[in-house]
């Protein structure tokens, strides 16, 4: 009998020994380093920068309803102008100018004058719901699922006209789910692989 739960103490012991060496990362560190690979990256209206001034016809130009938007939220200055057409008279388009208001929040291409973009908010990981390690003994991978969502968001993109023109702006103000890979550094600390580029969003998960 004595010699059974001696065998019996020594199974649950080595059932024990795998749970005791795995090791608990703080998701804390995680989130942490999700946030600093988006440090001074914003959201910006179009994915590339467009052109301003920008003359657009209002009967067939999809880029209206975004221009007519963004003047009523007073980033644009709008006037009708009339383009001549050789041998069929003219038309009339609209020609779209930055504001005052609108040079002031403009983000400039520096490689090409003339381009730029309205950006705006930040990233902020709000959450870590879930973190998979490559190894649980001696992580150096992680696969982290966390929710994010854009802060700072201005008051001219709130308006419920930039809000239609501009799909993403409501998705940027809820909740949203992404996955990144976090790799240890040599310092032992954690940096997000891929370091996504100026301007790009997380990778919303399916």
């Amino acid at each position: 009998m004595r010699q059974k739960f001696a065998s019996l103490f020594a199974l649950a012991a080595l059932a024990v020994l795998p749970t005791a060496c795995k090791k608990e990362i703080d998701t804390t560190q995680l989130k942490t380093a999700i946030n600093n690979s988006y440090a001074g990256k914003h959201e910006c209206l179009w994915p590339e920068p467009i052109k301003m001034p920008a003359e657009a016809d209002p009967a067939k130009d999809d880029r209206v309803r975004d221009f007519d938007a963004l003047t009523d939220a007073g980033l644009l200055a709008r006037a009708p102008e009339e383009k001549k057409r050789f041998l069929i008279g003219s038309k009339q388009v609209n020609l779209y100018d930055l504001s005052d208001k609108g040079h002031s929040i403009w983000t400039p291409d520096a490689s090409r004058p003339g381009y730029g973009n309205f950006c705006f908010g930040h990233f902020n990981v709000t959450a870590v719901s879930s973190a998979v390690p490559n190894d649980p003994n001696n992580p150096t991978e992680y696969k982290v699922t966390y929710q994010y969502e854009v802060e700072g968001i201005p008051g001219w993109a709130t308006t419920p006209e930039s809000r239609r023109a501009f799909p993403k702006i409501s998705k940027d103000t809820s909740i949203q789910s992404a996955t990144a890979t976090l790799v240890k550094d040599s310092n032992g600390g954690w940096v997000v692989q891929p370091i996504a580029p100026a301007g790009e969003e997380p990778p919303v998960s399916q």
